[in-house]
């Protein structure tokens, strides 16, 4: 198991309800993981969010937590649901109604990294699969729901922004069609998990700097956005998804030039969306 899976930058202050998230950012990988794989230490980072918890950690400064990961997504995955299981992978699974993902070997415990590359040689036992599950997917939701339960409880509504980046080659199709390439692409399940105001905030932050946002091609959003996105009880969620070429190497894994001025820029994005949360002043004029 990674030393500490998962933890939490919160604010001196809470003053949004606004919670930011960075599920797959994590790179703690367990050494006993690594002589597992038969993929070599640059390739298993390769469906890293890598950096994304760097990008967004101005948050609790502005007055809003961050939950950010530690275990990496190759190990487990904490944009998917508990019972997402391959029996591709996991020993004992059976085979139920047909799941995309899971067929495509990202389940909660990923049969692949990017490009469909195998982690492993053979399978794994179903109790170190829900091993992984119960000592760090659940703690880890069970922390989130509570964050959104605190900013509900005390701003009257939660938003639950779930950070991501994408490889640059997703947004290929979207290019050789003509159409410009977006930096951002905005989840929110074709509005199902956000109010069409709160996604309209967030993609005036991002617009208001200069990028081009499209909403929910190629990616609408995962488990976390369909799971925690409930607006008519007041708690909402949106997806964010960064271009990764705009601030890192992609082949080496590491920061590139960009990285220092994008991360300045997304902090004011930050402060922007930051705002949504927090408490609508208003005053009525006197009769």
């Amino acid at each position: 198991m990674p030393g500490q899976p998962f933890e939490v930058m919160r604010p001196q202050v809470l003053t949004s309800g606004v919670v930011f998230a960075s599920p797959h950012s994590g790179r703690d990988y367990p050494w006993s993981f690594l002589r597992r794989t038969v993929l070599d230490e640059r390739m298993i980072r390769s469906s890293e969010d890598a950096f994304v918890d760097r990008l967004f950690e101005h948050a609790p400064q502005l007055g809003a937590p961050l939950i950010k990961a530690n275990a990496p997504r190759a190990w487990i995955d904490l944009n998917r649901a508990a019972d997402e299981m391959d029996p591709a992978l996991v020993q004992g699974v059976r085979r139920s109604a047909h799941n995309p993902r899971v067929a495509s070997g990202l389940g909660v415990v990923p049969r692949v990294v990017a490009g469909g590359r195998a982690i492993y040689r053979g399978k794994l036992t179903l109790e170190e699969a829900n091993a992984r599950v119960t000592e760090v997917w659940r703690p880890y939701h069970d922390t989130l729901q509570e964050l959104l339960n605190t900013a509900r409880a005390q701003f009257g509504e939660a938003v639950l922004v779930d950070c991501h980046s994408m490889p640059h080659e997703a947004l290929d199709t979207i290019a050789s069609s003509g159409a410009k390439r977006p930096d951002i692409v905005l989840g929110d399940r074709f509005g199902a998990s956000a109010s069409g105001e709160i996604v309209d905030r967030v993609e005036a932050a991002f617009a208001a700097e200069g990028l081009h946002v499209v909403r929910n091609t190629p990616f609408a959003g995962a488990y976390s956005t369909q799971h925690y996105g409930r607006p008519s009880k007041g708690q909402h969620a949106v997806q964010i998804e960064i271009d990764r070429s705009i601030y890192m190497d992609e082949a080496l894994v590491r920061p590139n030039a960009n990285f220092h001025p994008f991360r300045k820029l997304l902090r004011g994005i930050i402060a922007e969306i930051v705002e949504i949360g927090r408490p609508r002043i208003t005053s009525m004029a006197a009769e």
